[in-house]
């Protein structure tokens, strides 16, 4: 039996606002599908730098982060890399936040 999950709309107006409280800047930009999208993560850290997480599922069903890259990348490799993704998953969010610590502000 698995347990009840939020709608991707609700833990993502969560963590925008997890990240305003941090003093930081976040949007939304592009919504997927509102019950059930995956979501990835930018962190803009200022010109050349960005990092990005990507939200996937343990075995036992519950929601993890990883990095997709293991060092900060330029932002075009970044917005290439979820492009890409996007053609795969139409139902993908992705949420954009500038923090030039590179602080993801995920749970």
């Amino acid at each position: 039996m698995t347990e009840p999950r939020l709608k991707t709309e609700i833990r993502v107006a969560a963590h925008l606002r997890r990240v305003a409280a941090a003093g930081a800047f976040a949007h939304v930009a592009r919504k997927g599908d509102p019950d059930a999208g995956a979501v990835a993560v930018k962190v803009f850290m200022g010109p050349g730098a960005a990092r990005l997480f990507v939200q996937s599922r343990s075995e036992e069903g519950a929601v993890i982060w990883r990095e997709a890259f293991e060092t900060p990348q330029p932002e075009d490799r970044i917005d290439a890399f979820l492009e890409k993704e996007r053609r795969i998953d139409p139902d993908l969010w992705i949420v954009e936040i500038e923090d030039r610590e590179g602080r993801s502000f995920l749970e």
